[in-house]
Order: structure tokens, then C-alpha cells, then sequence
């Protein structure tokens, strides 16, 4: 898309009821409508890497339904992002739900084939294995990207049960590929009981800072993005959010809950305080939707996404403008 090219928009729903019709994210075009993308939205079902609670894999269809209800201006961030840049949905990732290294290879490749457009990612997961293939990818475009990862665990553990690729591993794999920059990772929201003291020395010793989710209650949601900010500077930086971040009133529908979690509110604001930040692409995972009510956690998740488009939007839209 040109920047004398006029993005293709949602479906108008003061024509067409939200709850008709395909259920794309926020109601946006198909990509193969479109051609191309600026960011495109897509799908990783699968979900063979959990170590508690299946489900996940019907997390990026449930985050569809639920995003029928948003709106194409965002208030909070004083933007349309579908009249921006082009946003599309591109479907589902199909990958092999009996073979995690193999999907693990399936995820990297299609990355790679959605990145070469020149499209940035808003991945909706699908467990937090999917994190690692999509790094991969992105470093080959960026180099080593900042990370901040939102989510109740480290996810830096070595094995589960020997395994290498699981969702609690995918960033320790990702430090010792040397795909990320460790001048400048983050956790936040992580809260909960540990194997024990040496997870936090190990992780600590990989380059992670940590802003637990005691952190973000007392000391609000403006300072922690203002410390982030200053962590992440001006690297090209990926967002990783494992949705069990929030507080399992906020998020029932995931797979390892733990008490204590962030609130809705307190995610959001966050991730609006990093709109200045280089965000090259980012996922939304572990969305479990059968464990989910009244669909709460798929419309967090897709408040969430919706933000992160929004960010990648403006930073486009502003691109072309130079």
C-alpha cells in the first residue's frame, strides 16, 4: 500500500449488524481482499505446548468473535488505526497439533512470508510456545528486539518433562539463540509461587528485569509504562501478552491462573504508555475460551490486540508522513 492508497476499513456496522457475517478481527478485511497488509492479524492455533490447561488453540477464533464489537476510532490514543494503515485478517497459521517442533518450524516460516511483505504481526495465539517462532522471525528483519513480556510466569524455564519447546520456555530458548536484545528485557505482572529462588536467578541472569503485578498495583500504570519506555529506548521492540497477566476475575478463560493479576484497566493504560516505543509486532496468547464466561477474557484479549494495532498504525501512518 502507497500512501496515496486509501486503507480498506471494517465492515460498516450501521449497515450490517456486529454479529453478522464472518467473524475477522474488528471486522476487517480478509488479507486475500486486500493483497497486502501494513499489519496483519493471524492466527495460531495450536496450543500441544500447554503444561495445564488445554484450550488455547480456539483462543485466536474466540478473540475474533468478541473483537466484532470494536470501533474504528480509539479515543485513548486519538486515532482511527483502520483509516491509518491497512489492517487485515490472514487467517490461521494451520500448524501440526502432534509435533511441536514441527509447528514450531510452520509458525517461523509463515512469519517469514507475512514479515518480507513489509506487514508487521498481531498474532493471536494459541499457547506461549508460538512466542519463540515469531522472535525468530522478527529478528531476521530487526536484529535482536527488545522485549517486554506481560504474563503471571518467567516462561524462561529450561525443560518440561525434557522437553525444549513448551510455553514456559520460549524465552530462555530465545536468550540463548541470541535473538533478543538483553540490554533490554522485561516481565510484567509476573506473580505467583515458583519451583524455587534459583527461577529468579536464572532469569535474572539472562537479562530480565522484572515488574510484578504487586509493582503495577502500587505504583500505577503511568510510572511502570515510564520505566519501560526508558528500558526499551528507541530498539525496535516486540510485546509479548500471555492474557493470564490479568487477574483471573479480569481473565478466566486461560490455562496456568494464578490470584492476584493485573486488572483490564491496568493493561491497557499500560500498553498506551508505550505508544512513543519502536513496536515491530506482537502476540496475544493463551486465551482459553472453555473455561472462558460471558466471554470476558476474549474481549480483554481483543482490547488488547486492538491497542497494539493502534500503536503499529500511528507509527506507520507517521512513517509515510516523513
Amino acid at each position: 500500500m502507497t500512501s496515496n492508497e486509501t486503507p480498506r476499513g471494517p465492515v460498516d456496522s450501521s449497515r450490517i449488524p456486529r454479529y453478522a457475517g464472518p467473524a475477522t478481527f474488528a471486522r476487517l478485511p480478509r488479507l486475500d481482499e486486500v493483497g497486502r497488509a501494513d499489519v496483519a492479524v493471524v492466527g495460531v492455533p495450536f496450543d500441544s505446548g500447554v503444561s495445564y490447561r488445554p484450550g488455547a488453540r480456539f483462543g485466536g477464533n474466540a478473540i475474533r468473535e468478541a473483537s466484532r464489537l470494536l470501533r474504528p476510532y480509539n479515543p485513548a490514543q486519538d486515532a482511527s488505526p483502520f483509516a491509518l494503515a491497512q489492517v487485515a485478517d490472514g487467517g490461521d497459521i494451520a500448524v501440526n497439533p502432534f509435533n511441536i517442533n514441527e509447528a514450531v518450524e510452520t509458525v517461523e516460516a509463515a512469519a517469514d512470508d507475512l514479515l518480507g511483505t513489509g506487514a508487521r504481526l498481531m498474532t493471536l495465539g494459541g499457547d506461549h510456545t508460538i512466542a519463540l517462532p515469531l522472535l525468530r522471525s522478527v529478528a531476521k528483519k530487526h536484529g535482536p528486539v527488545a522485549l517486554l513480556h506481560f504474563d503471571a510466569h518467567l516462561d524462561t524455564w529450561d525443560t518440561y518433562f525434557g522437553a525444549e519447546y513448551t510455553h514456559g520456555t520460549p524465552f530462555r530458548r530465545a536468550v540463548e539463540e541470541g535473538i533478543l536484545d538483553t540490554s533490554a528485557l522485561s516481565h510484567v505482572g509476573t506473580r505467583g509461587p515458583l519451583y524455587g529462588r534459583q527461577d529468579l536467578t536464572d532469569d535474572e541472569k539472562m537479562g530480565f528485569g522484572i515488574v510484578t503485578s504487586s509493582d503495577v498495583y502500587r505504583r500505577g500504570a503511568d510510572e511502570v509504562a515510564d520505566q519501560l519506555r526508558q528500558r526499551i529506548g528507541d530498539r525496535p521492540l516486540y510485546i509479548s501478552i500471555d492474557i493470564d497477566c490479568l487477574d483471573p476475575a479480569h481473565a478466566p478463560g486461560t490455562g496456568t491462573p494464578e490470584a492476584g493479576g493485573m486488572t483490564s484497566r491496568e493493561l491497557l493504560e499500560i500498553l498506551r504508555g508505550l505508544a512513543s516505543c519502536n513496536l515491530v509486532s506482537a502476540d496475544v496468547v493463551e486465551v482459553a475460551p472453555a473455561y472462558d464466561h460471558a466471554e470476558i477474557t476474549s474481549v480483554a484479549a481483543s482490547h488488547t490486540a486492538y491497542e497494539l494495532t493502534t500503536i503499529m498504525s500511528r507509527q506507520i501512518a507517521e512513517a509515510r508522513a516523513q
